[in-house]
């Protein structure tokens, strides 16, 4: 079997287009040339294309080895007897005296295993030929001159002095001391299997060797030698014969509601079987006094607490009374609980009145809720974290910034935060969500599906493009312009009328669902001159007196004043062909009264927005209101 390897096989294909490429040029190059010559050329251009493409399959060679890399873990907690650091050094020895040619290091670890930072420490294991090898080259470095050994390579006594140095640390009792007693206090052997599996480097054959009494009071080993690929040899240490008892962990939630009950778990460990006392305090306060039996190995115990005034507890466990016990230092573990205090819940309402029995139910049952007006909606996270639930109730996105729905999606999406929008004839598809920041956290979609009994829909779209509509406004009424004709059916049409000085028809009347050649149309727009907006309207009228709808709507989008014209005349007579016309009012500088009193004329809607992108919500929300489809 060759011992070749390709992390990226797929990139052979390549060899195709590739090999066309190189017949044809065979074909329509060199064709002066003689025949041998034109083939010699087809070949060094194939080999030289084959090599690329192996190249680029990620081609390996692959070497075989039987050279070894063994990490050695030692054991280092108080578990481990007195004379288990002597068994470990003549291990150490006789594995030193059969190591020929391979590596080998060496780990202490206690309870919070080998990290490589701060508890790990690693040691070479000294072998009789490095030693040798480092004493010939310094002597021979002595004994001859610079001249002779210039060019030749030889080993820096200095650098391998210091490595020996390093090495004759290898005696198990020594690195004990770099722990402190709390860090001996506990065995991880899990950890320190992950630490040496991340130490070894590739061109060796692994091998990890564990020298413990296998009491392991975190982690959990055997799930990670399960998982781990590298062979594991285990040598037994002989376990402290006295009797010991320790509290090895006390586990409480990290956060908490108050008043809500949770459970702090208790984990004890024991040589021996035995029975003692064990305390829970919540600060100061004792609040479980028990006497438990305990068993050899691992005892678990569950207590059910809850926090009623406090937002940081510390629960402390403690066990005492035993009939036999050495170490008293490791009887008490601790754990902290955060409280957030009672749920709360803010509820946007666009009349808080009715919304008072939802908002008294939930108080009766320990719910802290809050009710604002859209204009109280959070615009800040820190602002909407002190909630676990935001409830929208009957509020069009149109009352709602643009900077409020996004901050409201973060609460939902990135800290999972509780949402909740309640349906009403401002809610979803009729509130203007879709295309929102808010339509995302939906379980919903905020369009709709026209049904075939649905009166079909004549809407034109007149939009101011004058000079002061330039930048963010004249992109976001071409934005809700777009997503206005998505929400239309296939049994509507529409049309789109831009105004500045002139007139201009942007879009003829044509079905709603030619919707890339009319979004085309939308994108040519461009802002300039002034505002005259009487012809438009008057043209809109035109246009829909044409057209064979049953509901026959005008969109009319400004953010200045326009020059005279008899608006509320001409609103009046829409109104009794059936017409109905709603104005949107960018700015402050439009003429609100006047586009107001159109709106009332016609039967149609106002909108007033300081905010340019809320302009595709609210055109969002009179296309459904008006297309009745809801």
């Amino acid at each position: 079997m060759i011992p070749l390897e390709m992390t990226r096989p797929w990139m052979l294909w390549v060899l195709l287009p590739m090999a066309a490429v190189l017949v044809g040029f065979f074909v329509r190059s060199l064709s002066d040339f003689p025949k041998r010559q034109r083939i010699a050329s087809l070949a060094t251009r194939f080999l030289i294309a084959i090599a690329i493409v192996l190249a680029l399959s990620g081609l390996t060679y692959l070497r075989t080895t039987d050279e070894k890399w063994v990490v050695f873990l030692a054991d280092q907690s108080l578990s481990i007897r007195e004379d288990a650091s002597q068994i470990a050094n003549e291990f150490l020895s006789a594995a030193n005296q059969e190591r020929g040619s391979n590596q080998a290091v060496w780990i202490p670890f206690a309870r919070h295993g080998a990290q490589p930072q701060d508890q790990m420490l690693v040691y070479p294991i000294e072998s009789k030929t490095d030693k040798n090898v480092t004493e010939n080259a310094t002597q021979e470095s002595i004994e001859k001159s610079p001249e002779e050994v210039k060019d030749k390579p030889v080993v820096d006594a200095n650098r391998d002095a210091e490595q020996i140095a390093a090495s004759k640390q290898s005696d198990l009792s020594k690195p004990a001391s770099t722990f402190t007693k709390e860090d001996r206090d506990g065995s991880n052997i899990q950890a320190a299997i992950e630490a040496a599996a991340g130490f070894m480097p590739p061109g060796y054959v692994p091998q990890i060797v564990l020298l413990s009494d296998g009491n392991e009071t975190l982690g959990d080993a055997l799930a990670t030698v399960a998982r781990s690929r590298i062979p594991i040899s285990t040598v037994p240490l002989p376990t402290s014969s006295e009797p010991e008892v320790q509290v090895a962990s006390v586990e409480v939630p990290a956060e908490v509601q108050e008043g809500a009950p949770f459970y702090v778990d208790v984990l004890i460990q024991s040589n021996h079987d035995d029975e003692g006392l064990v305390e829970v305090f919540r600060g100061d306060h004792k609040v479980v006094s028990e006497k438990r039996a305990l068993k050899k190995g691992a005892n678990k115990f569950r207590f059910q607490q809850s926090i009623e005034r406090e937002r940081l507890a510390a629960f402390t466990v403690r066990v005492s009374g035993l009939q036999q016990d050495t170490l008293l230092d490791n009887n008490t573990e601790s754990g902290l609980a955060y409280c957030s205090g009672k749920p709360r819940v803010l509820i946007i309402e666009s009349d808080p009145n009715l919304i008072r029995e939802l908002a008294y139910a939930l108080e009766d049952e320990g719910i802290q809720v809050d009710v604002r007006p859209p204009q109280g909606m959070p615009e800040s996270l820190s602002d909407l974290q002190n909630y676990e639930c935001l409830i929208l109730s009957n509020v069009p996105a149109t009352a709602l910034t643009s900077q409020q729905m996004m901050v409201a999606r973060t609460y939902v999406q990135e800290l999972g935060g509780g949402f909740m929008m309640l349906g009403g004839e401002q809610s979803f598809g009729l509130g203007g969500y879709y295309k929102s920041a808010l339509e995302e956290i939906l379980p919903v979609r905020s369009d709709f599906e026209k049904e075939k009994e649905k009166p079909s829909l004549g809407m034109v779209l007149v939009i101011d493009k004058s000079g002061s509509m330039s930048g963010d406004k004249i992109e976001m009424a071409k934005s809700a312009a777009r997503s206005a004709v998505e929400l239309l059916g296939r049994r509507d049409s529409v049309a789109v009328i831009a105004f500045d000085g002139d007139s201009y028809v942007i879009s003829e009347m044509q079905s709603a669902t030619n919707t890339a050649q009319i979004s085309g149309d939308i994108a040519r727009i461009e802002a300039g001159g002034g505002t005259t907006m009487y012809p438009a309207m008057e043209l809109s009228y035109e246009m829909l007196t044409s057209t064979q709808a049953k509901l026959k709507h005008v969109i009319l989008l400004t953010d200045g004043v326009s020059s005279p014209g008899d608006f509320e005349g001409l609103a009046q007579t829409m109104s009794s062909a059936k017409i109905t016309v709603s104005t949107v009012a960018v700015g402050d500088g439009s003429d609100t009264a006047l586009l107001e009193a159109i709106a009332k004329t016609g039967k149609g809607r106002h909108y007033e927005t300081n905010d340019p992108s809320q302009v595709p919500q609210i055109f969002a929300k009179e296309t459904v209101t008006a297309s009745k489809s809801a």
